[in-house]
């Protein structure tokens, strides 16, 4: 390729609160992307900043297909191209510039040879960084001075002349910040030797620098107090040869946009948990030796059930994330994550890409999609509405609240990927249902409870593509639901992706209606720091017998501004192109409605909904291929803060999982599900409630 490649990008600006155009020249063979305020100014040398690439990490937006940004040096810095296939070009660039620099750093690239003119650009370099020292040291003198007087006085405080001066318990104890010091940049070599940075697309600045060398951090939003740093100016403040390679990226306004505190360093750490004596016991793998082949699941099913016994001697409510410690982040295994990120670039598939034990949630993902019905009163609210209307009204205000329940704190982990053939099976007790004295189900997702209760099952029916299929079903009120979800993951840079392909139905069986919808994708964030949670996407429902229809929309947060987990819906009744009712809000909070007819109310409001736990079996009387029975012994080593053992045991299952996919390869067997069956582009389960309640007709 060229060794430089220039042309227009728009670049984020808080000085202007906006995006402001420039002209861009990618030095491939310096490792530098300059900018300026046109192409005549780049004739002309006057250089606006530059963007150092040794080292940088590109991230893109999967919900804007022309914006991206480069990360390096603690900050993050956001362009805008013309169009998909542009942002393209430029990234291609930048990814092959990014690992020529970064491999030269690690002493892969054995054929380079630094010339004359490397040096001379060194030797500039480090004649900047001595005169900005200079002047450091002597605003530094003034300060020592300062800090001497500030001592003296407080000496003077505390030890009085003839007297002893004791201050009183509720008397408020003053610290003064004392001036940071000056730490010069280490040498080339240090640097190579202490980041031990990957191929392909690192992370270094942004982990090396954190606890080796501080760099210039202003205020993201160029206003305020900014934070203490270190001694050394930007390099912008300093009249440099354009053809210089600055040791930090910088921008000649000190306002000019990007995003600092993402990489804050968390002030703790969690502490591995174990007793005293250093030993913990263990759950043993399963010794029972059967492979999981499909059995007579609803006979084995309902052979665990015990005769006789109540519902609290059969059922838990524990959650294992009930006890979860905050982890607060993954600065310990900054490692890990940054091996693995250079095992990917951006827009790849990361479905067969092994992902490290430590951000596991102690949870399948078939347990994740039971938090659908956390709120199961509003579930089955759906079949007490008389009106289509209020029927569609009750659809929406059931599915938005049934997102938040999922994340379980504020740092986000990563469910286990079923193994094929893993069954989830667990139910809730409505609000005011004793159970006590009612009618028990004999069939559906679990037999033996009670016929108020809502049941749910789910399966791993296809391990490549990954797909699950759950079901949930409430027979008294004659309604159930059935979906599959096809989980599609996407690297993005800082943050992935996963798409959630297929759909599910509601259907209230007494009215013969069936209201199709979609899912939001889900995207983790800041996955260096502390990973968070957002949706993203539209997603719809509609009644085909009835004509209603709502459009809703998880908005993504935008990078300047603008409130995380928003959502927008629009109800529609039949053949209206004007919604009847507008909703507003976030998705994990409150979401409030505006009808057609000028009433304003509160919608949603999860801060207040009790989420209902959910019963699952005990885990003694699990079958082997249930989820928790499964993981039990990655669940167990997790929660105890034994990665090692946790990752041992998540092997075993995984290579379990292989064995058996050759097996079946070879002896040419192909692979058949429990409980569902798949039915054009779906999968559905095999006895609904409405097939059995048909079947009892006849």
């Amino acid at each position: 390729m060229a060794s430089i490649m220039e042309g227009p990008l728009s670049k984020w600006t808080n000085v202007m609160k906006g995006w402001q155009y420039r002209w861009f020249v990618l030095d491939y063979n310096a490792g530098l992307l300059s900018y300026y305020t046109s192409k005549d100014k780049m004739m002309r040398g006057s250089r606006r900043g530059c963007v150092r690439l040794r080292g940088a990490v590109i991230g893109i937006d999967d919900e804007d297909d022309s914006t991206f940004t480069i990360t390096v040096d603690q900050k993050t810095f956001h362009f805008q191209a013309r169009d998909a296939d542009e942002r393209e070009k430029w990234i291609h660039a930048l990814e092959e510039t990014i690992l020529r620099h970064t491999l030269q750093l690690q002493g892969l690239d054995s054929g380079f040879v630094p010339s004359v003119q490397d040096f001379d650009k060194k030797l500039t370099e480090a004649d900047a960084y001595l005169q900005i020292l200079i002047e450091q040291l002597k605003s530094m003198v003034e300060s020592i001075k300062h800090c001497i007087v500030l001592l003296q006085i407080a000496k003077s405080t505390i030890n009085p002349v003839d007297a002893v001066y004791q201050p009183s318990p509720l008397e408020p104890v003053v610290i003064s910040t004392m001036p940071s010091q000056t730490v010069l940049p280490p040498e080339p070599a240090q640097l190579c030797k202490s980041e031990q940075r990957p191929s392909s697309l690192p992370v270094g600045p942004v982990l090396a620098t954190l606890g080796h060398h501080q760099t210039p951090t202003p205020n993201s939003t160029g206003s305020g107090h900014s934070p203490p740093t270190s001694s050394l100016t930007s390099p912008s403040h300093v009249n440099l040869s354009p053809n210089t390679v600055p040791e930090f990226s910088y921008s000649s306004s000190e306002d000019e946009f990007y995003d600092a505190d993402e990489f804050h360093q968390s002030s703790s750490s969690p502490k591995r948990l174990i007793d005293s004596s250093g030993s913990a016991s263990v759950l043993t793998h399963s010794s029972s030796g059967n492979s999981l082949k499909r059995p007579d699941t609803t006979e084995s099913l309902n052979s665990s059930m015990s005769n006789g016994t109540s519902d609290a001697d059969l059922f838990d409510s524990h959650d294992d994330r009930d006890d979860d410690g905050e982890a607060g982040s993954v600065e310990e295994h900054k490692s890990v994550i940054m091996h693995l990120l250079s095992q990917v670039r951006l827009g790849m598939d990361l479905t067969k890409v092994v992902l490290p034990t430590f951000i596991l949630e102690r949870r399948s993902l078939l347990e994740m999609y039971a938090d659908f019905f956390a709120h199961p009163d509003l579930f089955v609210s759906i079949s007490d509405q008389k009106d289509p209307r209020d029927r569609m009204v009750q659809v929406v205000k059931w599915y938005l609240s049934a997102f938040h329940a999922g994340r379980k704190g504020s740092v986000a982990k990563k469910p286990y990927n079923p193994i094929l053939g893993e069954i989830f099976q667990c139910h809730w007790t409505l609000p005011n249902d004793t159970e006590e004295n009612t009618e028990l189900v004999s069939e559906g997702p679990v037999p033996g409870v009670s016929k108020n209760s809502v049941t749910f099952v789910a399966e791993q029916v296809s391990h490549h593509p990954p797909i699950s299929a759950f079901y949930a079903e409430c027979f008294n009120k004659k309604i159930q639901f059935n979906a599959h979800i096809w989980t599609k993951s996407k690297f993005l840079g800082m943050s992935i992706g996963v798409h959630n392909i297929g759909q599910g139905c509601v259907s209230c069986l007494d009215y013969d209606e069936h209201y199709i919808l979609t899912f939001p994708n889900g995207y983790g964030r800041s996955i260096l720091t502390v990973p968070w949670v957002e949706l993203g996407g539209e997603c719809n429902i509609n009644c085909s017998k009835t004509g209603y229809s709502a459009n809703i929309i998880f908005h993504t947060k935008p990078f300047y501004g603008g409130k995380k987990h928003r959502i927008t819906a629009e109800i529609f009744s039949p053949n209206d192109k004007k919604s009847f009712c507008s909703i507003e809000g976030e998705w994990n909070g409150v979401m409030y409605a505006k009808y057609a007819t000028g009433e304003n109310t509160v919608f949603v409001d999860t801060k207040k909904l009790p989420i209902i736990k959910k019963k699952v079996r005990k885990l003694e009387d699990q079958n082997e291929y249930e989820s928790r029975c499964l993981w039990k012994d990655v669940t167990f080593n997790l929660k105890i803060r034994d990665i090692d053992a946790a990752t041992e045991a998540k092997h075993r299952l995984e290579e379990r999982q292989r064995a058996e996919a050759r097996e079946r390869k070879e002896k040419e067997i192909q692979w058949e599900t429990r409980l569902f069956h798949e039915d054009g582009e779906c999968w559905v389960y095999d006895e609904p409630l409405l097939k059995r309640l048909g079947a009892a007709k006849h």
